[in-house]
């Protein structure tokens, strides 16, 4: 008998008690997500061209970088630590290549933190034609 009227509580006013539970998880995800920032820096990106072939666009020289984490962390990153990179290297046709910007940095310390790095944009484009 006791088991019935601790399950009869259990059930009683399970609206409210299920309200109540929404609410607690929406407080937790907001508070957990309202404190994470982006902190936009420019690099100097590195391109390595193909031997064969010249450019006939512009050869970007700098890429937008986004570090993604909580307030707090983000401003204490040293952009220098970033190295931004682009290889056409083994581009070997003329016309239009692209490829994805790559990022260089010490994984462990980022990811401890709860950081995210991303280049944008992500991916380059270049027009290459035969040299005269």
């Amino acid at each position: 008998m006791k088991q019935n009227k601790v399950f009869a509580s259990l059930l009683s006013n399970w609206i409210p008690k299920i309200l109540s539970l929404a609410i607690a998880v929406f407080i937790v995800i907001a508070v957990r997500f309202l404190n994470i920032n982006d902190r936009i820096v420019t690099l100097p990106l590195e391109v390595a061209l193909p031997e064969a072939l010249a450019p006939a666009s512009l050869v970007p020289d700098t890429v937008d970088v986004a570090i993604t984490g909580p307030d707090s962390i983000i401003y204490l990153v040293n952009p220098d630590e970033i190295k931004a990179y682009a290889d056409f290297s083994e581009v070997d046709e003329p016309g239009i290549a692209r490829v994805p910007v790559m990022l260089e940095y010490d994984h462990d310390i980022f990811t401890s933190d709860g950081l995210a790095v991303s280049a944008s944009p992500s991916t380059v484009r270049i027009l290459f034609e035969t040299p005269v």
